[in-house]
């Protein structure tokens, strides 16, 4: 399911217009990188954990070259899925 996808199920769903389906996908994605950005965590129960993890600096290699690189220590999104969405897949 890609995101058109995903904006036509919930206009299916709700009963919205696409178009309205369309800002509230978008507010949904808008509102999680906002508060990832800030360093807050989203949590939607049953659903799961949407939260920020800091990756140390390292030394890795160049896949080309072989030669040793510094790979600089940066901030990755990360989602943890809930009892209610890995019940509903298994």
């Amino acid at each position: 399911m890609n995101k058109n996808d995903l904006i036509s199920a919930v206009a299916d769903a709700s009963g919205l217009t696409r178009s309205d389906a369309t800002k509230a996908v978008e507010g949904v994605f808008d509102a999680v990188t906002g508060a990832l950005a800030k360093g807050d965590e989203v949590r939607l129960v049953g659903f799961g954990t949407f939260s920020v993890a800091n990756r140390k600096a390292s030394m890795g290699r160049n896949p080309r070259t072989g030669e040793p690189m510094q790979i600089k220590a940066s901030n990755q999104p990360k989602f943890k899925a809930g009892k209610g969405l890995k019940d509903a897949v298994n």
